[in-house]
């Protein structure tokens, strides 16, 4: 049964390439980095398709590369929820993972679980209501992801919105999309700059949220790509921060640090990424957790808050 789900629900690892996608820029050494951390995603995707057992199949995403390790945990996000979509008689599979070895990397997990509904071209709502209500909208920044990272020239060159979604979760489709342009620009700062002034001004925030997000889980790029980041970012720096802070917790919630997390976050937040990771924990404390706010958007905003604060007053 496994070989057969391989078979059937397998992704070339062409697939990850700069050539197959079409990406643009990006030095050698960038695209190399880029495009490995691609294959460790299919990795852990084809993994999860052989393996659903939570322990076992920790196990063997565990084997890669901490730094990486990740991406690998965000690949079984896609192949498990994906298993639940298409066989809802046996659904569980993300749950199970989520509940157990699969909670530490929940920022990750989720996030796979959003490639699984674009691949699909499922709606997202019936989806975060069975979700984490809070992390649970991670699988939308996946989903805007997917949709950045396959089909760019529709979602970034036309800059359009898939139909299915509306309301806040057009944000955070546009949070995914932001990280996709690390990918599709080959983390080239002058490029990315120039995609997202292309966008409407009102989803400029998110973009530059995602690319936070991207810039300091990715890495891939020197310091004075990182600096030119977030000159780059002109008014939507606190959105930029935001993202780093929130990659910071997701590293130190896995337990997996990077070098070039922290060295993000001491360019992008001005602080190391544990504090960073601390920020976004204090943040949690107090939501409002009634119908008439989302919560996820709460938590940005108060993490955003800590640098625009600052802003005025100094």
């Amino acid at each position: 049964m496994a070989r057969l789900r391989t078979r059937l629900l397998g992704i070339p690892v062409e697939e990850a390439s700069f050539a197959r996608r079409g990406f643009r820029g990006g030095d050698s050494l960038t695209r190399d980095r880029l495009e490995r951390i691609g294959r460790t995603f299919l990795h852990g995707y084809h993994t999860s398709l052989e393996e659903d057992e939570p322990v076992r199949l920790a196990s063997a995403l565990d084997a890669v590369e901490p730094a990486l390790c990740g991406f690998a945990y965000e690949g079984a996000g896609m192949g498990l929820y994906l298993l639940d979509l298409l066989t809802p008689w046996r659904s569980g599979r993300l749950g199970r993972f989520l509940a157990g070895p699969g909670g530490a990397h929940a920022y990750m997990v989720y996030v796979g679980a959003g490639w699984a509904l674009a691949q699909l071209g499922r709606k997202v709502d019936r989806s975060l209501r069975r979700f984490d209500p809070l992390l649970g909208w991670l699988a939308v920044d996946g989903y805007g992801f997917h949709r950045g990272y396959f089909r760019w020239p529709d979602t970034v060159g036309r800059q359009r919105v898939p139909a299915k979604l509306s309301g806040y979760a057009r944000r955070v489709f546009d949070q995914g999309l932001g990280r996709s342009l690390w990918f599709v620009e080959g983390a080239e700062v002058a490029r990315i700059a120039e995609s997202i002034k292309r966008f409407p001004a009102a989803r400029h925030g998110d973009l530059w949220s995602g690319l936070g997000l991207a810039s300091a889980y990715a890495g891939g790029v020197a310091r004075e790509a990182i600096s030119e980041l977030r000159e780059g970012a002109g008014l939507h720096q606190a959105s930029l921060a935001q993202g780093a802070a929130f990659a910071a917790k997701a590293r130190a919630r896995a337990g997996n640090p990077a070098s070039h997390t922290d060295m993000a976050c001491r360019i992008l937040c001005d602080m190391p990424a544990d504090d960073a990771a601390s920020l976004t924990d204090r943040a949690l404390v107090g939501l409002p957790h009634d119908r008439s706010t989302v919560d996820y958007e709460v938590w940005r905003r108060r993490i955003r808050s800590h640098w625009t604060r600052e802003a005025v007053t100094s």
